[in-house]
């Protein structure tokens, strides 16, 4: 009689840790769907910083080559002035 008894301790403590491991199972999928979500939060911010700078970079350069083009197109007399660091030096030195 004592057989019986022991049979259906066994198979109450396989379905305890059967339980046990699923709800396991289950907490580290909803920690893998949280990490998840987090992830593409910051994929989706970092993607809209890297495009905000690629227009950034973009405009300057274009910028830059307007500049370019009108330093070229100035005539030599009324452009930039050179800079000679001997004649230019403050005076305290």
């Amino acid at each position: 009689m004592n057989q019986p008894n022991s049979i259906e301790k066994d198979a109450s403590n396989q379905q305890a840790q059967l339980a046990d491991s699923q709800a396991d199972l289950q907490a580290q999928v909803i920690e893998l769907q949280m990490n998840l979500s987090h992830l593409e939060v910051t994929v989706e911010r970092l993607n809209e910083v890297i495009t905000r700078q690629d227009r950034d970079i973009q405009t300057l350069q274009r910028q830059l080559q307007f500049i370019y083009k009108q330093v070229q197109n100035q005539d030599g007399e009324g452009g930039v002035a050179t800079f000679d660091v001997m004649a230019d030096r403050p005076p305290h030195y």
